[in-house]
């Protein structure tokens, strides 16, 4: 920043008298404002009130007593249309994870991938909610579809409820793990399709797990699995020297919303 500065002019054509001039000085700095009066010990200066620090903006729609945990995001996109694009799901998903990690170093994500049958229609994003088991967008569906909540009359035979993540043998609760119950529903994903140990190894298991099986240990999980579905346990079929399939029968009914329950991504 440039100060300008303007020349005073001599006063030449003003000539002042000797005797009538009182030197006044022009440019007298101020003088330092008169200090306060003392206040009393009984009345102190007022103190201006502190300010209270903003408060952290709560999350919508998260009820008294509880605290919010993470989020999902949802975002419908086929690979065709990621392709189109120049990209992949895959590489949306790891972009998506450096950002997070960037941002919140401490935060952790777990990524899924919505299937749906070749040819499905609606928007994809409401495909996703759908598979994702997201409350309003099922909702929505059981309200245009008039369907009643009377659906938990629990026929014979076996109900692999892929929406509730359970299974039930003749209306009774299979008690399946959490690791059980993904085994299985990869296995119903891909019905009539043999799967080698180590696709499922592949599938099922990451980084996160605690331990990561071996092929060998694979056929352990298979066997407990089989011991919950009891005298059904045929649906999870051994193909000898190449891996496992699952096969319907009359008696094997499955249940998800219009579109399949995710599988790890």
């Amino acid at each position: 920043m440039s100060l300008a500065i303007a020349p005073v002019r001599p006063a030449v054509a003003r000539p002042v008298h000797p005797v009538a001039y009182t030197p006044q000085p022009v440019a007298r700095p101020l003088a330092p404002a008169p200090l306060a009066q003392p206040t009393r010990p009984s009345q102190p200066a007022a103190q201006p009130a502190p300010q209270a620090a903003p408060a952290a903006p709560r999350v919508r729609a998260v009820p008294d007593g509880t605290e919010a945990r993470g989020f999902v995001l949802y975002v419908g996109i086929d690979e065709a249309k990621a392709i189109a694009d120049g990209t992949s799901l895959h590489r949306i998903v790891e972009a998506l994870r450096t950002l997070t990690a960037e941002i919140a170093p401490s935060a952790e994500t777990y990524a899924a991938v919505a299937l749906a049958p070749e040819g499905a229609g609606g928007r994809d994003v409401d495909v996703v909610r759908l598979a994702l088991q997201d409350p309003a967008a099922l909702a929505k569906q059981r309200e245009l579809q008039g369907v009643s909540d009377d659906s938990d009359r629990h026929p014979n035979g076996v109900v692999i409820d892929i929406s509730r993540k359970r299974v039930l043998l003749d209306g009774e609760p299979a008690g399946l793990t959490y690791k059980e119950f993904e085994l299985l529903q990869f296995l119903v994903l891909r019905e009539g399709r043999t799967i080698d140990r180590h696709e499922l190894i592949e599938n099922l298991w990451g980084s996160a797990d605690d331990e990561i099986p071996s092929e060998r240990t694979i056929d352990v999980h298979v066997r407990r699995l089989r011991s919950k579905l009891a005298h059904y346990q045929d649906i999870v079929r051994t193909v000898r020297g190449s891996g496992y399939r699952f096969d319907r029968h009359a008696d094997v009914s499955i249940r998800q919303a219009s579109t399949p329950s995710p599988d790890v991504f």
